[in-house]
């Protein structure tokens, strides 16, 4: 509970720390990753909430329609960005390089509050590729 209030202060912001809430389904991750992010909203913060299997479907039908950087600034662009449901579905290697592409951008600006049902050990699995989950895992645990 204390730690949880602590992120309520928002002070995560300010130091540009990613939050990453890991546990079983039905744990309550989303609902403390929607909390947080009402919270920054209420302090005047940009929030933005997606589903990891809808940012790469927005960022792959953006590339296609040869639009990616726009795409890629709506999710750079947010104060704090809210990314759930990592892991629920695997993705394809193109889906992943999609993922790491908003990784990096915000990696050091900007804080990342991300959910998933798996252990940081299975995300080679999830993303198809074990060097570009740990690059991934890497920028997201370096100030977290």
């Amino acid at each position: 509970e204390r730690r949880i209030r602590e992120l309520l202060t928002l002070s995560f912001i300010d130091r540009k720390e990613n939050i990453l809430f890991l546990g079983s389904p039905g744990i309550g991750k989303t609902h403390l990753a929607i909390s947080i992010g009402m919270e920054a909203i209420a302090r005047g913060y940009k929030t933005y909430f997606i589903t990891a299997h809808d940012l790469v479907n927005q960022l792959r039908r953006a590339d296609q329609e040869g639009k990616l950087e726009k795409k890629l600034r709506v999710f750079v662009k947010p104060t704090v960005l809210i990314i759930d449901e990592m892991g629920y579905l695997k993705l394809d290697p193109n889906s992943a390089h999609y993922l790491f592409q908003v990784i990096a951008r915000r990696y050091e600006h900007a804080p990342i509050i991300l959910t998933s049902n798996k252990s940081f050990g299975e995300w080679g699995e999830i993303v198809g590729d074990s060097v570009l989950a740990t690059a991934m895992l890497d920028r997201l645990l370096h100030h977290s």
